[in-house]
């Protein structure tokens, strides 16, 4: 028995319309026309853009003219009654009007800082203060010294600690061991300020005891 079979066609699927009217919209809008594409900027012609020999030549000619326009020479402004004419008052040596011994001397403050009533070297008289007998030093320097702040200083600090110390070995009489470390400091008191008055006379700086030396400073300043 003979079969006689038909030649296969492929079947392709059908697409409606719509379908391919949305596919072809989507290729179009994949790729934007021409006309929206960023243009690049044009090129700058050569007469636009500034010269650098031309720039470069305004600089030198600003810098040359700065460096004509210099400052007038000093002896422009030199005192006619002057006989030597312009004077460098920076030039010559300076003097410290308030270190040493000649500070402030015959100065508006009423003559020198370092002169005292008793008419004795500032230092000694200063040194007198810790070492006549304190605090009876202290006390007598306070009554007959009037000019010098500095030894009036020394006198007050002299009187304040050691009276206190003197209350001190009252309150430690009944021991023996006590009294005589109040004595050692005592002398150790006496040998230190007693140095510090007579190294600190030529530029008058206070060495001050804890409290007392600064009430003792506050009394100097309110005289």
């Amino acid at each position: 028995m003979a079969m006689n079979f038909a030649p296969c066609t492929p079947v392709l699927p059908v697409l409606s319309t719509k379908t391919a009217h949305m596919l072809t919209s989507a290729a179009d809008q994949s790729s934007p026309p021409e006309s929206e594409r960023a243009k690049s900027p044009p090129l700058r012609s050569p007469a636009g853009s500034p010269e650098p020999q031309a720039q470069a030549q305004r600089n030198i000619s600003s810098i040359a003219a700065a460096r004509a326009q210099r400052l007038p020479s000093p002896s422009q402004f030199a005192d006619e009654d002057a006989p030597t004419g312009y004077t460098d008052l920076e030039g010559g040596p300076r003097q410290n009007d308030y270190i040493g011994s000649t500070a402030l001397r015959d100065a508006a403050v009423g003559g020198s800082v370092f002169e005292t009533s008793l008419g004795m070297p500032l230092r000694i008289e200063a040194c007198l203060a810790y070492l006549l007998l304190p605090p009876a030093g202290g006390v007598v320097l306070l009554l007959f010294e009037h000019k010098s702040d500095y030894v009036r200083f020394h006198a007050w600090q002299s009187a304040m600690v050691f009276s206190a110390m003197f209350v001190l070995h009252i309150i430690f009489s009944w021991t023996k061991v006590v009294s005589w470390l109040l004595f050692v400091g005592d002398l150790a008191l006496i040998g230190y300020l007693s140095l510090c008055a007579f190294r600190n006379a030529e530029t008058l700086d206070r060495v001050e005891v804890p409290i007392l030396g600064r009430l003792a400073s506050g009394f100097i300043d309110d005289e």
